[in-house]
């Protein structure tokens, strides 16, 4: 008699197979086109990226009505031993032809400029060229600047020419993310083939996996277009490298899963069928608890203040989603269509053995089983010692200067002007206020320490006043994206607000990076315990239990914290990075739980399964023995995707994708493989607490244990 399959055989029985099939050649081919317009779809604007509530984002928002969105790209000229006169004639020629641009949102007519850094004998010219900002942000600077680019030249014979100031730096913004879809699309399929080509030991397996993540990809993408473009969503740059990462990286972690219970199944059942049936049947419900887990805590995300925070909730909860419905009908339909032959050179036949029950995982299992509260108690004061790294942790925000793993222009140009002009020219504050009490905020500004005095006043191109507003900028003594920077608005916003009757504002780029702060360090307290949550209450409804989703959650916590610990050390020692983002420790922290947990998961649920045939510390040895192969084969995969978002010349996406990398190998060979396994055999039965299965632990299946729980008590 075979054993209950559910709906196991609408996806892979004789017919239905062809009919998943033709359903999702009928969705890509209508999704394809979508699909490719997902870039078109991206907001990359600042209000975007910013907390919505914030000061900054308000000013922002009130100053579209003096102006349209402007970014300044700043033109710096410099000569150490003195500009020449043919250099200064040079300079007058570029700002005549300057202020006749005006393709790409160039705004030449407001070019001001040149400024000199002194009267008499000056080695620097200053000129900024206005750029307007459309919904596609930083996406449309690099083209303006090119054009600007090729006026100005790039200096030579002793004359440095550089284009910085916010436009440059976006610009080189736009420059490393270009390509982002495809770098990381081709980084994550050969990290997926080699390690499927390792894990499978076939070229022709893999192939399948491959067809069905990237089916999944498509589809994601082709449904997030839509929701953009008519429901609202945000999609920016970050969102949608991420969701390549995710999407391979889950997808294929799944697929490998269900590949390792259908080989098994094959080895006991003629008809393929009938195996895959069993294996969805088997392995489903930990597949699905994984996926939702991730979905469930990337939702999570949408509590965030930061927009871009809140934004790449849905978008990789989608994308997760997408590609675990991908994995759990169209990649078991592909498998039983081409049969066991798809797994040449090593097909598994009926009636071999299981190579797993003398594997590797089953004697370390074995040896941990000797002497598990040793063995846990001294593997947790390790990762407790690697915590301690995290006292290197700077997570206090990136500077223009240090985000990028090069030197690109802007950067270089930025340093050259801080030698002659003001740190914070080009990137001012950004005040509005009453039209009536504008003087005397004007008055409070000017005398406010780290502002230059002689700076303020109207920008070109801006209307004196709009229905009793007015708007100014000032300009600050300190680089804008430095900490002094924000210490000065945090200073002129006190200033600004204790003026009557001003329903004063302050703006601009560093306040901008001040709010960000805020709202990423609220986001931390907030979202972290949130997904603990989530992932506490999925754990206890797929285990059924209590003490073993709890110990699963110290673990996962103490594998965060090592993780992060190591990573720093690494940042600060072996990679000279400077510091990490704000959002840097929320991101690795949502990743790695939300992923990680996928291995309890597959462990615990398999060894729940044996507890009910030979008890639970047998059931522990079995099913490490299980999964043993097929999750370090998952991490391997899921830790090399992320590795490819060092591939994008930004610290920030090398450090995340590290410091996820690192702590997937660490849940992978460390914590699920040994201390949740010591964990599991020290305590025993009790796991399972408050469930019977932890009172009449062997011979009883989970499910008849389920059934006697729902009985009522005899007398």
């Amino acid at each position: 008699m075979t054993e209950k399959r559910g709906i196991a055989h609408l996806v892979c029985g004789r017919r239905a197979k062809w009919v998943v099939l033709v359903l999702w050649l009928i969705v890509l081919f209508v999704v394809a086109p979508f699909a490719q317009k997902l870039t078109d779809a991206q907001d990359n604007d600042a209000a975007s990226w910013l907390p919505g509530s914030a000061e900054s984002t308000q000013v922002l928002q009130i100053s579209e009505d003096f102006r349209p969105e402007q970014i300044p790209a700043v033109v710096i000229y410099a000569r150490e031993s003195g500009l020449t006169a043919e250099d200064r004639a040079a300079i007058d020629e570029d700002v005549r032809e300057l202020k006749q641009l005006t393709a790409h949102g160039i705004r030449g007519d407001e070019t001001r400029g040149p400024t000199y850094d002194r009267e008499v004998d000056p080695r620097a010219a200053q000129v900024q060229v206005p750029i307007t900002m459309d919904e596609k942000g930083w996406e449309e600077i690099a083209p303006a600047v090119d054009d600007i680019r090729e006026i100005t030249g790039e200096g030579g014979n002793g004359l440095a020419v550089h284009i910085t100031g916010p436009g440059g730096t976006s610009a080189d913004f736009a420059e490393a993310f270009e390509g982002i879809d495809s770098t990381l699309l081709l980084s994550a399929m050969a990290v997926v083939i080699v390690m499927l080509l390792i894990t499978y030991r076939s070229p022709t397996l893999l192939v399948i996996p491959l067809i069905a993540v990237i089916a999944a990809l498509f589809t994601a993408q082709a449904l997030i277009y839509l929701l953009a473009e008519h429901a609202g969503l945000t999609v920016n740059g970050q969102s949608a490298g991420i969701l390549t990462v995710l999407v391979f990286g889950a997808g294929t972690d799944y697929a490998l899963l269900l590949v390792a219970r259908y080989r098994e199944e094959l080895r006991g059942h003629h008809d393929r069928h009938e195996a895959m049936a069993l294996a969805l049947h088997r392995a489903g419900p930990a597949v699905i608890a994984s996926g939702a887990t991730v979905v469930l805590s990337m939702l999570v995300l949408m509590a965030a203040e930061m927009n871009s925070t809140s934004g790449l909730g849905p978008v990789a909860a989608i994308g997760v989603a997408v590609g675990m419905l991908a994995m759990m009908t169209l990649f078991p339909a592909l498998l039983v269509i081409f049969g066991r032959w798809i797994f040449w050179p090593v097909v598994p036949h009926l009636g071999a053995p299981n190579p797993h029950e003398r594997g590797i995982w089953a004697r370390m299992g074995r040896r941990i089983a000797a002497r598990p509260r040793m063995v846990w108690a001294v593997t947790a004061a390790v990762l407790a010692i690697c915590s301690l790294g995290l006292i290197q942790l700077r997570a206090e925000g990136i500077s223009n200067a240090d985000a990028f793993t090069g030197t690109p222009d802007s950067i270089t140009g930025q340093e050259v002007s801080e030698r002659y002009f003001p740190a914070g020219s080009g990137d001012p504050l950004v005040i509005i206020s009453n039209q009536a009490q504008a003087e005397e905020v004007g008055q409070v500004v000017a005398a406010t320490p780290g502002v230059v005095p002689e700076s303020l006043g109207l920008p070109p191109g801006t209307k004196p006043s709009f229905e009793g507003k007015v708007l100014f900028e000032a300009t600050m003594s300190d680089p804008a994206d430095s900490e002094a920077a924000k210490q000065t608005v945090e200073r002129v916003r006190d200033a600004v607000h204790a003026v009557p009757d001003a329903d004063a504002q302050v703006g601009g780029g560093t306040a901008a990076l001040l709010d960000m702060d805020k709202a990423t360090t609220h986001d931390n307290i907030l979202i972290i315990p949130l997904v603990l949550v989530v992932v506490l209450l999925i754990l206890c409804a797929l285990l059924r239990a209590l003490i073993a989703p709890l110990l699963l959650i110290g673990t996962v916590i103490l594998s965060f914290t090592a993780a992060l610990g190591i990573s720093a050390l690494a940042f600060r020692y072996l990679f000279d990075y400077a510091g990490e983002s704000t959002d840097f420790p929320l991101f690795v922290f949502v990743f790695l739980v939300a992923l990680g947990i996928d291995y309890n998961i597959f462990l615990t649920t398999r060894i729940r399964e044996e507890a009910g045939r030979q008890g639970t510390r047998a059931g522990v040895v079995t099913g490490l023995a299980a999964t043993g192969a097929v999750i370090t084969s998952a991490g391997l995969v899921l830790a090399g995707t992320f590795a490819a978002l060092g591939t994008l010349p930004m610290v920030a996406f090398a450090e995340i994708g590290f410091a996820v990398a690192l702590g997937v190998l660490l849940d992978t060979f460390i914590v699920r493989s040994v201390l949740v396994t010591a964990l599991f055999l020290d305590v025993g039965p009790k796991v399972w607490w408050p469930h019977r299965l932890s009172k009449e632990d062997g011979g009883v299946s989970p499910s008849e244990a389920d059934k006697q729980m729902a009985r009522p008590a005899g007398p």
